[in-house]
């Protein structure tokens, strides 16, 4: 299995006199370093200097200063600026919001304003359940987040969370056409949370709640679910889960070992782990043990965590007690939601032959791949540079596509699962290698794939208040 990272690609803005040797000397001086050439450009010539723009890809933006200082200190290259490529792509913020039609006369702005939007008005009011079909709401979604656990980064505050809920809003834009808002909320409180988001809903056909902390994320989760009428779906718990799904039913097809077979374990039961796991039961798997630092969860122990106590209740059935060391004997599959270092290549070694992984803590995974690719059958992580991602892309812009075409007024475990199996049916079974598990997310099939399933398993459940065709178009 090739394996493969990536850096940080970064532009440096230089004065380079304007001689023949100047340019190989930056080249010499950036390849001795480390550092690799992607681009250059010309931005300016005159007879006594040249500037130029050169793309360098580093390992980090510490190597990327270390060049920017040797660069600086060799006669006839001037360092004017370093720019990182990924901040220029969020200057300004990443969204805009653009008219669907352009006024462009009187008539025009009567019909879209006063005095003729009254009409519209007056009709939503007399049936509000029009405001689908007459507003936004009928394909947008509020992307809502405290951000108290925003990626690997932990609790950074709303401001700092808007760039990610930002990418999300254009992720679901670009992936399946639905239009979505980053709502970043500045409060910590469950309530508060809530209840905002009840009084913004009007606008919004469903409800993508983002990068917020374990156990609150299930409170908040769980009310808005009961009093709203609009799908509420938690993506860092159930996206996850449905990915994690997907990627499962085709790595253990590849394996030969039916699901209800397996042994496996769930290390970090936080609100990734708890989904997981709902996903697992609810796809057959029978014998999963949960590990968290206090040890395996078994029903010989009271917890303070509220979902640890269900959780003993719900899995483990030979009640095992003990660490990590105990639970992986004989398993068949790792799923890691915790934090770097936790599997070792010995633990590896206790697994069940075809041992499958899924090291998904990001950005650094539960085991380093390279350390697990000798040993393992199958290896997944959360990082877009190895094989067999598990992206919660693959799954958020398909489920909410299919739940706003059905206008669900919820997104029920049979809808995940759905999910679920579409993204593994996306690559068929001769396609199938140890490196290739999971489509990838610019697989264009996937989303209406994922979106018909829903919309289907949203009628067949009785949640849908509309019946959508399925478009077969793959």
């Amino acid at each position: 299995m090739e394996l493969q990272r990536t850096g940080i690609s970064l532009i440096y803005r230089l004065e380079l006199t304007n001689q023949g040797t100047t340019f190989a000397k930056v080249a010499s001086l950036v390849g001795d370093a480390g550092g690799d050439i992607a681009a250059v450009d010309v931005i300016r010539v005159t007879p006594d200097m040249v500037v130029r723009d050169i793309t360098i890809n580093v390992s980090s933006r510490e190597h990327g200063r270390q060049i920017a200082d040797i660069l600086d200190r060799e006669p006839g290259i001037h360092v004017v600026a370093v720019s990182d490529r990924t901040f220029l792509v969020h200057l300004g913020g990443k969204l805009e919001v653009a008219p669907k039609l352009q006024v462009k006369n009187r008539e025009d702005l009567s019909r879209v304003y006063t005095p003729h939007v009254a009409r519209v008005c007056e009709a939503i009011h007399e049936d509000p359940s029009k405001a689908f079909q007459l507003t936004i709401k009928r394909n947008t979604v509020a992307v809502v987040s405290d951000g108290t656990a925003v990626l690997g980064l932990g609790d950074i505050g709303p401001y700092a969370a808007m760039p990610v809920m930002e990418g999300k809003a254009m992720l679901f834009k670009q992936f399946a056409g639905v239009d979505a808002f980053p709502i970043c909320l500045d409060t910590k409180d469950p309530d508060q949370i809530v209840e905002t988001v009840k009084q913004i809903a009007p606008a919004f056909g469903g409800i993508n709640l983002e990068d917020i902390s374990s156990p609150r994320c299930f409170y908040i989760e769980e009310r808005l679910r009961e009093e709203l009428d609009i799908p509420v779906f938690h993506d860092d718990q159930h996206g996850t889960a449905v990915v994690m799904l997907a990627g499962l039913l085709n790595a253990a097809k590849l394996v030969g070992k039916p699901l209800p077979s397996l042994k496996v374990v769930v290390v970090g039961i936080g609100a990734a782990g708890v989904a997981c796991t709902k996903m697992l039961l609810k796809a057959g798997v029978t014998n999963i043990l949960g590990v968290t630092l206090e040890g395996i969860i078994h029903r010989g122990a009271t917890y303070e965590n509220e979902m640890w106590n269900w959780y003993k209740e719900h899995t483990n059935p030979d009640n095992v007690t003990g660490t990590l060391d105990d639970a992986i004997v004989g398993a068949d599959v790792f799923i890691g939601v915790s934090g770097p270092g936790v599997l070792t290549v010995d633990h590896i070694r206790k697994m069940a032959p075809d041992p499958i992984v899924f090291a998904m803590a990001n950005p650094n995974p539960e085991i380093e791949p390279e350390l697990a690719a000798p040993h393992v059958r199958v290896l997944a992580t959360g990082r877009s540079d190895y094989p067999n991602q598990i992206n919660n892309v693959l799954c958020f812009p398909g489920i909410f596509k299919g739940a706003l075409a059905a206008r669900a007024y919820t997104i029920n475990e049979d809808m995940k699962l759905a999910a679920a199996e579409a993204i593994a049916s996306s690559i068929r079974d001769h396609e199938l290698r140890e490196d290739y598990i999971i489509p990838s997310v610019f697989n264009q099939s996937v989303v209406q794939r994922v979106a018909d399933a829903v919309a289907e398993a949203a009628r067949k459940s009785g949640v849908a208040r509309r019946e959508v065709p399925p478009t077969n178009n793959f």
